[in-house]
């Protein structure tokens, strides 16, 4: 299993990020695909956002109407656009397969006000 995130880095409040998440092929016919994010080292990962084989998606109530989950299967890629990005969106991301039962490596958001 494949997973590896990027687009992560450093942004003012109000500011946007797309952050990348390159994955086997294969994952996306197969399982829930989504996006956690730890805020405070040594918590548990939280759920950002996920999306079914359906298509089906589900957001944090911290991020609904400013968070887009999309996924491009030609490119074997899941995305997250980030709009409107509080200080408190400040994390590190995980892209993960099969609800949590694979994690990418994480990619750092850090929003300053």
């Amino acid at each position: 299993v494949q997973l590896v995130e990027s687009g992560g880095g450093s942004v003012q409040a109000g500011g946007s990020l797309k952050l990348s998440c390159l994955a086997s092929w294969y994952l996306f016919d197969r399982c829930e695909m989504g996006w956690y994010r730890r805020q405070v080292p040594g918590k548990e990962r939280e759920l950002v956002s996920s999306i079914s084989v359906d298509g089906t998606t589900i957001y944090a109530d911290a991020v609904k109407g400013r968070f887009t989950i999309s996924v491009d299967k030609a490119k074997s890629t899941m995305y997250l656009q980030m709009n409107s990005l509080k200080v408190e969106d400040t994390a590190e991301y995980y892209c993960a397969a099969c609800g949590r039962g694979y994690f990418g490596e994480g990619t750092q958001v850090t929003v300053a006000s």
